[in-house]
């Protein structure tokens, strides 16, 4: 019975297709082996004392209920074990079809950020060639640095910050050239959280839109803060930039490529436990954007009282 079900390939069709296909199966199966059986025990004088003087017709009449009941239990175990089996497989191959919806989509994310960074930085350096040609030759200087940086962190999904931290310096470094001192950085970053992992270019993104949207549209320029520190064993990573929402708001009609991707990447990263929220506030005059991310058990349990700040 078994090889007929694996040579019919039952266990593809269809539910209603295999119950019926179970059902005619297991009768005729039982038939066979019923009839089988008796003309053995027959034949071999193997007759028990219950059967004893019953024609062969009385002995099969007698025998098949049990027959049927045999076949009916070993269907249902052969048929349970492989729909779980079979629910396993699929379970898994759901997930791994998701881990690679979630690879390509962020692999085509961060294919536009690379060339959305770049776009943005050429242009800085064009609109300094005719004004500083002096200051648009460090430029370039500083954008080969930088993207000696991020070509190594684009191959990976998550990154520590301090590595991030580092392609940020020299991103700041290029921008300050161009606004001098209408661009003002603070940094506090607690100690603890330069190992934690973010996502590659996702705090460039954020800086790159705080001086794009914020410091760029200020006559006299303003300050950009980027803090990092643990809250209730989350990474709290928040950029600060001087000016109004509205700005931000009105991006093509959204929030920019910029929050949007970071908003991504977090959901397919982190899921729920991770969150990106940006909000104006209007009484110190400045757009916050804040992400929250999930950080280990051991990095947390290193975390003491005080407050180790780099500025």
């Amino acid at each position: 019975m078994r090889y007929f079900l694996k040579a019919f390939n039952v266990l593809g069709f269809n539910i209603s297709k295999q119950v019926v296909v179970m059902f005619f199966s297991t009768i005729s199966f039982a038939l066979c082996y019923n009839t089988l059986v008796i003309f053995i025990e027959q034949s071999m004088g193997w007759e028990s004392q219950v059967y004893e003087g019953l024609s062969f017709v009385e002995k099969w009449f007698k025998t098949l209920t049990g027959s049927i009941l045999f076949f009916i239990i070993w269907g249902l175990l052969y048929f349970a074990y492989h729909y779980v089996s079979n629910w396993q497989k699929h379970k898994m191959n759901e997930m791994r079809l998701e881990n690679v919806v979630k690879e390509l989509e962020l692999k085509t994310i961060k294919a536009h950020i690379n060339p959305h960074f770049i776009f943005n930085a050429l242009n800085g350096i064009r609109a300094l060639i005719d004004l500083d040609p002096e200051a648009a030759r460090n430029a370039i200087t500083q954008l080969s640095h930088l993207m000696r940086s991020t070509m190594n962190a684009g191959k990976q999904e998550l990154v520590p910050l301090e590595q991030e931290l580092g392609i940020i310096q020299n991103y700041l470094a290029l921008e300050k050239i161009r606004f001098d001192e209408r661009l003002s950085v603070i940094t506090e970053i607690q100690e603890e959280t330069l190992n934690n992992k973010v996502p590659p270019m996702m705090l460039q993104t954020l800086v790159e839109n705080a001086i794009k949207h914020g410091i760029s549209k200020l006559v006299k320029g303003g300050v950009i803060t980027i803090t990092s520190k643990i809250r209730d064993r989350y990474h709290e990573v928040i950029v600060k930039n001087t000016g109004t929402f509205s700005a931000v708001r009105n991006i093509d009609e959204g929030e920019g490529f910029g929050l949007t991707s970071t908003r991504s990447r977090l959901q397919l990263l982190f899921g729920k436990d991770a969150k990106f929220d940006i909000f104006e506030n209007k009484a110190d005059n400045e757009v916050v954007a804040m992400v929250l991310m999930p950080v280990s058990h051991e990095s947390a349990a290193g975390i003491n009282n005080k407050s180790t700040l780099e500025k």
